[in-house]
């Protein structure tokens, strides 16, 4: 036995303390992470690590109190760690405290700013708990944790055990999660291809130097704003957000990422904020020869932050626009890409920004409330702040969605409508302003007739930008207009590629045009990005069942993620399969468990099941409920047996179409 497995044998049978470690690594490190985590565990360290992340849990504050508290950061230098913003982060906090342990995966060199540091090569370890490699690994942390090799220690529990999201999974999409960076996968197997013109651009996230990694959210804030004020230049195709950030979410190759999302045109850069003071370097590559077409640096005060964000969103859209039209008309384009409904107070932006950062989260009701916190915060600190109020109308809808008790649901979405028209009174050219108008017209008071003006406004005042575009497209899915969306959905899957709800809303749209092959191609693809999405797997079943494939039917409700759409699918299929028992049993389970909140399901299975009055007795108390499910009504096919009674027509009446 060796002498660092003698010692591991001694730690084990005392005392604990309190030492712990910070493992930094990539993402596609995972495997070599988890041995270095099993060494240093049983050498009696405690490992803070976030492969076990729990869902719900704020990742950015837990990793910089568990930064903050280490006495020793580990990092893992590869190929691919070198070029992650993580993790220079992360190990730019353990150098400037003097207790860096840096781990060599292969032969890349250390970024520049830690190559003066002595880097253990563990490239031939395997995970051993013996040898060579594994003595210097322990002797190097026990020393930096300032711990004798005869000290006292026994292995606890690792700090964040118990948690199941990383971080990276969380920020990279901007919302999208473990499916997002699946999805880059995809695209590096080229199974997604196309590309959008020389007047092409994606921007990626900003890289975050302030050395404190809370401030993420400002740097990616601020590439985000950048995006938005370019995708108002009707000459400019620009990738949209979630694209644009799993594709480069763990740094690496950003010429070959750009080439994989088919873009000509990359803007890159990075964001040092200290206290009242920003500096923000920018530039613009084009693509297919490396060269840097435009490139700049600005230190400024805090407060001319806004100015900084215009001079590059200038210089970048007169770059490309030049190329594509001409000098003039890039100038007359560039007037109309400058920002709208914006704000001067650095402390509003600041609080819209962390709202933003919560929002694309996309963690549930709990984290809505926490971005609808933000924007009124955001507008405590300035009244007039269009975005904000446009963002406050969009959570409050959120929130409303999330609500199953009718009075809240209603006060929510009649703020959401006032706060929209205030965000539309301060910046009537404002695109979400209009989107979240024309949403809580639709879902909150059942009214699509007048949600289509506010719907059309966006899409005019934002013709380039692929969220609204979905939104808009979904929209006209389900007002009985799916034709108009087909191409609206299509540019939108050019530019969001990556994006699982953007290949949902294009089955969506397939479903509604009763085109049911290419409705489960479109929710397969969404799936192939996003595992979990809901619904995905019910437009699966559903268009399966609608061919009269009810095994297949059957499968993909199995797999759906969302209950009450899994047993109403189930449901539906297993009366089809003459299993009459288990069907009969997945109809009373969602009365029993969802009751008044199901009504337009219940009505689904009774219509598919031929028992047409009670299906109309449904609907009917879910119009007197005023159910939003209702929307759905006009194109889905699974009622297509209602639609030449009279009683079905009356119950859509409260549609105001």
């Amino acid at each position: 036995m060796t002498a660092m497995a003698n010692d591991a044998q001694q730690i084990g049978e005392t005392e604990a303390t309190d030492r712990t470690v910070f493992l930094s690594y990539a993402r596609e490190d995972s495997a070599a992470a988890r041995r270095v985590v099993t060494l240093l565990e049983s050498a009696g360290v405690s490992v803070w690590w976030d492969s076990l992340i729990e869902g719900g849990v704020n990742y950015l504050p837990e990793t910089q109190r568990a930064l903050d508290e280490a006495d020793c950061v580990v990092v893992l230098w590869s190929k691919v760690s070198v070029d992650s913003f993580w993790v220079r982060d992360e190990a730019q906090a353990g150098r400037d405290r003097n207790c860096l342990v840096p781990l060599g995966l292969d032969a890349t060199l250390p970024p520049l700013g830690f190559r003066q540091f002595q880097t253990i090569d563990i490239s031939a370890w395997h995970g051993a708990k013996e040898g060579e490699d594994a003595e210097r690994i322990v002797r190097a942390v026990l020393a930096q944790c300032g711990i004798e090799r005869d000290d006292r220690l026994v292995p606890r529990r690792s700090m964040l055990g118990r948690i199941r999201l990383h971080r990276r999974e969380a920020i990279a999409a901007a919302g999208l999660g473990t499916a997002a960076l699946a999805g880059w996968g995809l695209w590096r197997a080229g199974v997604f291809g196309g590309g959008l013109g020389s007047n092409s651009i994606a921007v990626f996230p900003f890289q975050n130097l302030s050395g404190r990694t809370e401030e993420r959210f400002f740097s990616d804030g601020l590439s985000n704003e950048l995006r938005i004020v370019l995708a108002r230049n009707p000459l400019l195709r620009v990738a949209a957000p979630t694209s644009s950030e799993v594709i480069a979410g763990e740094g690496g190759d950003v010429i070959a990422a750009a080439r994989k999302l088919g873009v000509a045109n990359v803007l890159r850069g990075s964001v040092q904020r200290q206290e009242e003071t920003v500096r923000v370097a920018a530039e613009l590559v084009r693509v297919k020869d490396s060269l840097v077409r435009w490139a700049d640096s600005f230190d400024r005060d805090m407060q001319d932050v806004f100015e900084v964000q215009r001079d590059i969103a200038e210089a970048v859209g007169l770059a490309l626009a030049a190329e594509v039209a001409g000098k003039d008309e890039a100038k007359r384009s560039v007037e109309q890409q400058q920002e709208v409904g914006g704000t001067d107070i650095v402390a509003a932006y600041d609080a819209y920004l962390r709202g933003k950062a919560f929002y694309d989260l996309s963690n549930g009701e709990e984290g809505d409330r926490a971005a609808l916190a933000q924007f009124d915060a955001a507008i405590a600190a300035d009244p007039r702040y269009a975005a904000a109020h446009a963002w406050r109308a969009t959570m409050l809808a959120a929130v409303a969605n999330a609500t199953s008790e009718q009075n809240a649901v209603r006060r929510l979405f009649a703020d959401s409508i006032a706060a929209a028209r205030k965000a539309i009174e301060l910046a009537p050219d404002l695109a979400q302003g209009h989107l979240a108008l024309g949403f809580a017209l639709n879902n909150g008071e059942l009214n699509p007739a007048a949600a289509r003006e506010p719907y059309q406004r966006a899409q005019d005042l934002a013709p380039g930008d692929a969220d609204t575009l979905r939104a808009v497209a979904t929209f006209l899915a389900y007002d009985d207009r799916a034709a108009s969306a087909v191409g609206m959905i299509e540019s939108v899957l050019e530019l969001d590629p990556l994006n699982g709800r953007a290949f949902r809303s294009a089955g969506n749209v397939a479903f509604a045009l009763r085109d049911y092959p290419a409705t489960i191609e479109r929710m397969r693809r969404a799936l192939a990005l996003n595992p979990d999405l809901a619904s995905a797997n019910f437009a699966i079943g559903s268009a399966h069942y609608l061919q009269q494939q009810y095994r297949e039917a059957l499968a993909a409700f199995e797999a759906e993620s969302v209950p009450i759409f899994a047993l109403t699918g189930k449901a539906i299929a297993q009366a089809r399969l003459g299993n009459t028992a288990a069907a009969a049993a997945s109809l009373k389970q969602v009365e029993d468990e969802y009751g008044d909140n199901s009504l337009y399901q219940q009505a689904q299975v009774l219509a598919q099941w031929g028992r047409l009055r009670d299906a109309l007795a449904r609907l009917e108390r879910a119009a007197a409920a005023r159910d939003p499910g209702l929307l759905l009504a006009r194109t889905d096919p699974l009622l297509d047996a209602l639609r030449g009674e009279a009683r079905f027509k009356r119950a859509l009446a409260v549609v105001k179409s």
